[in-house]
């Protein structure tokens, strides 16, 4: 990828609260990353410092309300924990603008009030991320406020959760010393809106990863696709108002 530096670049996001949201689901794995600005829309893709997670995001051009005109991707590299602080003071109903000057980040919040603030940009390598090439044979698209309940009930009991797509609906279990217990989303269902089993899968996954991601993102999106296979990454994809989207992968637990 071609990154190139420019003396100004300005973004206008139409919903500062929505993008305080992205930028708050996008720190849980990653406090600072690039978000490079292409001629089709805002992407980003990082690891976790553990290497054990991936988020890939991705907004196109047509959502913002203002977007520059780029021959070349141009990298603006980000602390998500300052952006969320400043961000999180966005008022209902305001804007954001982002305005690259020189080695500043100029942040706009426009509502009943306006308040800019600049930050520092960072210099930070984009290291070229391949999309996992995994072959799902489970796909559930479900209601993402249900995963969530589904993942505080696993936490009770366990540290991990066993993932099973069968026939008849996707099966979330965790056992330990203090329990078990086993969430069923039936095929057909009233919060599974789509189900794609193509063979019976298992794989376990990290509760506190899980966690993190949909307590998170499931205030973008009332809708989450999931996607594994046996012993596979397993993928999660919200999606945003405007044509963007927001993709996790988690590494599997190997028993």
């Amino acid at each position: 990828m071609v990154i190139v530096l420019v003396s100004s670049v300005k973004l206008t996001y139409p919903d500062g609260k929505e993008w305080y949201l992205i930028m708050d689901a996008v720190a849980v794995l990653v406090e600072e990353s690039a978000l490079t600005v292409t001629k089709d829309g805002v992407k980003l893709r990082a690891l976790d410092p553990s290497r054990t997670a991936m988020v890939d995001l991705y907004m196109p051009r047509t959502a913002f309300d203002e977007y520059p005109d780029v021959e070349q991707d141009i990298n603006i590299g980000v602390n998500f924990s300052e952006v969320k602080k400043i961000l999180q003071r966005a008022g209902k109903g305001s804007s954001v603008t982002f305005e690259v000057e020189e080695n500043s980040l100029k942040i706009r919040m426009s509502g009943k009030v306006t308040r800019t603030i600049k930050l520092p940009l960072i210099d930070i390598p984009v290291e070229q991320l391949p999309t996992p090439k995994v072959i799902f044979t489970v796909t559930a698209k479900l209601a993402s406020d249900a995963l969530r309940q589904a993942v505080k009930d696993v936490e009770v009991i366990a540290d991990a959760a066993k993932f099973e797509g069968k026939e008849d609906g996707l099966y979330i279990r965790a056992s330990s010393d203090r329990g078990e217990t086993e969430i069923k989303f039936d095929k057909g269902g009233e919060v599974l809106f789509e189900y794609d089993n193509k063979e019976t899968a298992t794989a376990t996954y990290s509760v506190d990863y899980l966690s993190d991601i949909v307590n998170r993102a499931y205030q973008i999106s009332d809708i989450v696709t999931v996607e594994f296979a046996t012993q596979k990454p397993l993928a999660l994809t919200f999606e945003i108002s405007g044509g963007g989207t927001l993709a996790y992968f988690v590494a599997p637990r190997i028993e």
